[in-house]
């Protein structure tokens, strides 16, 4: 496996085959003031206007959504990522990341400016012409509009190209008329801007339309009744010969379809951002109820059973937002690039992000079950009170569940990391065929059980690298076996998936607590160093538990033996008193009464 030169040599899927320098990666204790200062804003605006309010936005009171809307907007956080020219701030998309994190502690508020400004501005931003881009960001970053956005039908959910929403040219061509059902609409009920999925005639492939609530044929169902984010307005749309302009076509004929996808990996990557910034004030009121909670004569902080609970949150937390924000910059670098290389910056952005598409899965499928885990256990934490609506833990309970089916469910995802991994490689674009020979190859000599490597977290290096070959090993060993087959056998899929997952989640904690070590020096970061070996620790057990799964459905007799000896040898680790050291967690974590890292 190579070392990569510089931040730019790394792309991706790339994690998979290289070794990333830890100097080469981002990490959130290098945000600018300017960042930091703007991430303030998102916290003060939430403090003032959303956390008061939260009964009310829940009850859905009548303009209080929109009325919210637009106080973002004078803040200025409807465009933060819109160029100047349209009226935004024209940041970065690490900044635009932080503000997402920040505001996604905003439960049901969260999901609507979410919307607005993702699937609802981002199409017109990124593929409409100069003309639909001057007529409607500007109104979409002032708030005077809001928008939604339209492609999820009855029969049409994650098969998304299946939706059966028509568009038939009039006779005197200057118009399409809409006829169809869409679901799950969110700000379905006070969107002035639809976009809205559909075939033209036969089409095969969706076309994408901009259309203004004003164009008429446009009905709505009642608000759905939902499990959780009860303040998101989500409505059913049902299009009645909507007269749609030809000029609001967007982009080209039958380009809705890569629209979607495209809009959807911003999408599952803002969305791991938002859950981690919700499991971040999750964790924080755990912490506090826990040191105040009183059983048995002692806070019940000082049980072990608890003590745990808090670190292990505050340990998934720390680890998805350390991968975050390294692939976050990595998109960014690739964005800089290709504008610099001269393309036009709206579709940079979208040529960066779809490069990093593998991680932009692996960050929502982590980011939302970290959340789910942060949220459970912080019902547990608050006992009986948990399940009381008086206490904070059952409205984020509620809220959380979505995010697994939100932007593609998970399963979607995880088997979407496999698949692109490997369409990568089958196009030439990832070299994974000649690591997994070396590996293959590696399995017939004699293991090399030196330990001469005396630089920092040589032992962290050694686990990660290994943890690298179990994969290739086990993911190389399905294609060549089981070849087009593979893509039916599902449960392996999930296997490799998460074998992936837990490999760039811990690299990605281990190269940052590595570059903080090397900016503060270990001895300030010990429960950073902590962190990263308990999650060493627990990922070479399940690599191990998903790899023996995975080859145990394929292989057997003598080539089942030998790549169970491998796998094993590839997740040892050291023993390691992980009790200790999530105890070292929960005291700092308790010490500074919230969430502190």
């Amino acid at each position: 496996m190579d070392t990569t030169a510089s931040k730019q040599a790394i792309k991706g899927g790339e994690f998979l085959i290289k070794e990333t320098l830890a100097t080469d990666v981002f990490i959130p204790e290098q945000f600018s003031e300017e960042q930091l200062m703007i991430a303030q804003s998102c916290k003060d605006f939430l403090a003032q206007e959303i956390w008061p309010n939260l009964e009310r936005i829940d009850s859905q009171e009548e303009g209080l959504t929109v009325n919210l809307l637009n106080k973002a907007a004078d803040l200025g956080l409807l465009g933060l990522s819109v160029p100047e020219k349209l009226g935004g701030f024209e940041k970065d998309f690490v900044t635009g990341m932080l503000a997402t994190e920040i505001m996604g502690s905003g439960h049901s508020f969260a999901v609507s400016i979410s919307a607005h400004t993702g699937i609802g501005t981002l199409p017109i931003l990124y593929y409409g012409n100069e003309a639909q881009k001057s007529k409607y960001i500007p109104k979409l970053v002032s708030g005077e509009w809001k928008a939604c956005y339209c492609l999820t039908e009855p029969g049409s959910g994650s098969d998304a190209n299946s939706g059966k929403t028509k568009a038939t040219l009039t006779a005197d061509g200057k118009h399409y008329l809409l006829n169809g059902q869409k679901m799950w609409i969110t700000n379905g009920g006070f969107a002035d801007v639809f976009t809205v999925f559909a075939k033209i005639d036969t089409d095969e492939n969706l076309s994408a339309f901009i259309v203004e609530k004003s164009f008429g044929g446009i009905t709505l169902n009642p608000e759905e009744h939902k499990m959780g984010i009860k303040g998101s307005s989500t409505r059913q749309v049902f299009f009645n010969d909507c007269k749609v302009p030809v000029e609001n076509l967007l982009s080209e004929r039958q380009n809705g379809f890569k629209i979607a996808v495209n809009i959807l990996n911003i999408g599952r990557i803002k969305l791991a951002a938002a859950a981690i910034g919700a499991s971040k004030v999750t964790s924080s009121k755990s912490i506090q109820y826990a040191a105040e909670r009183k059983q048995f004569d002692r806070p019940i902080a000082k049980y072990g059973a608890i003590r745990f609970k808090l670190a292990e949150q505050a340990i998934r937390i720390y680890s998805a937002e350390s991968a975050l924000y390294r692939v976050t910059q990595n998109i960014e670098d690739a964005i800089e690039a290709l504008s610099k290389a001269g393309m036009e910056h709206s579709k940079s952005i979208l040529k960066g992000v779809e490069q990093f598409a593998p991680e932009a899965a692996i960050m929502k499928v982590n980011g939302s079950e970290t959340l789910d885990y942060v949220v459970d256990e912080g019902v547990q934490v608050y006992g009986g009170m948990g399940y009381s609506a008086e206490a904070p833990m059952e409205r984020a309970y509620r809220d959380s569940r979505i995010n697994r089916i939100f932007e593609g469910t998970n399963e979607i995802n995880r088997m979407l990391i496999v698949d692109m991994l490997l369409r990568r490689a089958l196009k030439g674009e990832l070299d994974l065929a000649g690591p997994a020979q070396k590996i293959t190859a590696e399995l017939m000599s004699v293991p090399d059980f030196s330990d001469s490597d005396t630089q920092p977290f040589a032992t962290e290096k050694k686990y990660i690298r290994n943890f690298k070959k179990a994969i290739l090993m086990t993911a190389g060993a399905a294609v060549q076996k089981l070849m087009m087959e593979l893509s039916k056998e599902q449960e392996i899929l999930m296997n490799l998936a998460d074998m992936l997952i837990d490999l760039y989640i811990s690299e990605s904690l281990q190269l940052r607590v590595e570059k903080l070590a090397g900016i503060k020096g270990e001895d300030r970061v010990k429960e950073q160093l902590d962190i990263m070996r308990i999650v060493l620790n627990d990922a070479a057990d399940r690599i191990y538990k998903n790899g023996k799964d995975a080859i145990t459905s394929f292989a057997e007799g003598d080539e089942l033996r030998i790549m169970l000896m491998g796998l094993k040898r590839f997740t040892k680790t050291e023993p390691f008193n992980v009790k200790e050291a999530r105890r070292r967690v929960a005291a700092k974590l308790l010490s500074e009464n919230k969430y502190c890292f």
